[in-house]
């Protein structure tokens, strides 16, 4: 199916959502599979274990900016969790551009 069609014509989630942002499905996910968008339950899937955006728009091959507006869309129907690495201005942590910064150097 066409990206547009799987996010409605959607080109951004409605909430910032980092890449490196970790999603996980929750037991309102698992219960309600079988009512799931054929996108969102290979989603549930994947992420029974924790999987960040980028990794979820690799594996199901699927645009970055598609995976990141069903994940989004799912997160607002409490169907995952989401855990990000921003601070409360909305900006990356130093910590974890330190250590991408490192592993850059490494390299």
């Amino acid at each position: 199916m066409r990206p547009y069609a799987v996010t409605r014509g959607r080109t951004k989630p409605r909430s910032q959502l980092p890449m490196e942002a970790l999603i996980s499905t929750t037991l309102t996910a698992r219960n309600e599979f079988g009512m799931l968008t054929p996108e969102c339950q290979a989603i549930s899937d994947l992420c029974r274990e924790w999987r960040s955006v980028a990794e979820i728009s690799a594996l199901l091959r699927i645009p970055l900016g598609v995976a990141r507006v069903l994940v989004a869309d799912m997160s607002e129907q409490g169907l995952v969790q989401i855990r990000t690495s921003l601070n409360t201005e909305g900006r990356p942590n130093a910590n974890l551009l330190e250590r991408v910064l490192s592993g850059l150097r490494k390299l």
